[in-house]
């Protein structure tokens, strides 16, 4: 077992977990760790608990010591600098003409190194505009290509719900989602109802996915054959939330389909969930 506390280093970004080292700390407190990119100041966002080895990635780093007023005053400074060699950055990138789109910055906490995020639509020559900005800062540079999903949780926004992109708010890692879920939840697999600002699938498809899955493998599909209280006949349609299922009854294949709880029928031969390929078409680079 050991005493540890979660630290997350930007907003609703992912939390990692440093040992205490005989520290205690509260919600909302900072503390300087060292990290892969050098020394951080982070916010505690999990207060200290003692863990199993085995719940965390190891080796587990030591927390260096308490921030202290001064630190967290020069995080702040360096949230102003970032914004300013945003600004820098853009003027240069326009300058060398290349075709990309800067997101975001990064300050290291020592003022060692500045890290760029950006967009483009594939490999970018950045060697000269690398050189051009380490003259002007006076540090170290670093560019990092993102996708379409990090620059929409980077850059924030509105879902077509109305609220603040979830990615944006309290997502912390991006969970894969397929267009099977959203064919799953019965939804229309039109593209602008089932994607996000990002132009990628709603992560809110993930959301409910694990109880559709487990009432999917209870409840028949369209398409299957089944046994009900009047006789053989094929669903035609399912409420999987409700649980009601229309069946077309074989031995009135002309009158209007019958409805039954799932619990009122068993299945002889199970349907499939199919995508057609014309949907996939469609649907090509949602994923």
């Amino acid at each position: 077992m050991t005493d540890v506390i979660g630290i997350r280093f930007k907003n609703m970004g992912k939390m990692y977990y440093f040992a205490a080292a005989g520290h205690t700390f509260k919600k909302g407190d900072h503390a300087i760790v060292e990290t892969s990119r050098g020394v951080e100041c982070g916010e505690v966002v999990m207060e200290n608990r003692r863990l199993d080895d085995t719940a965390f990635p190891q080796p587990l780093k030591p927390v260096i010591r308490v921030a202290t007023p001064e630190d967290v005053k020069h995080a702040e400074e360096l949230a102003v600098r970032e914004k300013k060699a945003l600004a820098l950055c853009e003027e240069r990138v326009a300058a060398h003409k290349l075709e990309m789109s800067l997101i975001g910055a990064e300050c290291s906490f020592d003022n060692s190194k500045i890290l760029f995020y950006f967009t483009a639509e594939g490999r970018v020559d950045f060697r000269n505009l690398v050189k051009d900005l380490a003259g002007l800062f006076h540090a170290r540079i670093e560019l990092r290509q993102v996708g379409v999903r990090d620059e929409a949780k980077m850059l924030g926004g509105l879902g077509i719900c109305g609220r603040p992109l979830c990615c944006a708010q309290f997502l912390s890692d991006f969970q894969p989602v397929s267009i099977k879920m959203a064919k799953e939840q019965g939804l229309s697999l039109n593209p602008t109802k089932i994607s996000g600002s990002c132009g990628r699938l709603m992560c809110c498809l993930k959301y409910e996915q694990d109880v559709y899955s487990s009432l999917l493998k209870v409840t028949p599909k369209q398409g299957a054959l089944v046994n009900t209280p009047e006789g053989r006949g094929t669903v035609t349609e399912v409420a999987l939330l409700s649980g009601t299922l229309k069946v077309r009854l074989e031995k009135s294949p002309d009158s209007p389909p019958t409805t039954f709880s799932r619990d009122d029928v068993k299945t002889i031969k199970d349907g499939h969930t199919k995508i057609e390929k014309a949907e996939l078409d469609e649907l090509a680079g949602l994923e």
